[in-house]
């Protein structure tokens, strides 16, 4: 019998928008499972749950893992991955995952790291140039990459 397929990706989705959902949607078609673990975040004031929910509401069927009190330590040299994979480890042991799904260039890290598959999705953002601190910044502009209820509750965030 092969081995079940389990994705998982990791994010503030800070706010969740298309390319997010491009690269969920893709993992979906993809895998037998796929997990989503969502990082608290002071980029927005947006709560983790309410961003949770963006994602339960839109991919039922995705598993959702709360990731609270991340480390602030973020690159790509030896020291900054150790603590993130040491960090994510705990979050992400108890399944038996097989691929790492992303957009950035850390996916390569995580995913030798647990001895998975890079599985990159659109790295160099020509389906969906977009980024969530674009989104941040301009929310009007980049309003039609982003869920209404995504779109809602960033504007009435932003508009504190």
């Amino acid at each position: 019998m092969p081995q079940k397929k389990i994705g998982f990706t990791i994010g503030k989705f800070a706010p969740l928008h298309r390319g997010h959902q491009f690269l969920i949607e893709t993992a979906i078609k993809e895998m037998d499972e796929f997990i989503v673990v969502i990082y608290e975040t002071d980029k927005i004031e947006i709560p983790l749950e309410k961003r949770a929910n963006w994602i339960k509401t839109l991919y039922p069927n995705v598993k959702i893992i709360y990731a609270y009190n991340p480390p602030n330590q973020y690159g790509l040299d030896e020291e900054s991955v150790k603590i993130q994979m040491e960090y994510l480890t705990k979050y992400i042991k108890p399944y038996k995952v097989t691929h790492f799904y992303s957009s950035e260039q850390y996916g390569e890290k995580v995913a030798k790291y647990l001895g998975i598959i890079d599985r990159r999705i659109d790295s160099q953002r020509i389906k969906f140039p977009i980024s969530a601190t674009h989104i941040r910044n301009q929310l009007e502009r980049y309003k039609e990459n982003l869920p209404e209820q995504v779109y809602l509750d960033c504007k009435k965030a932003l508009n504190k």
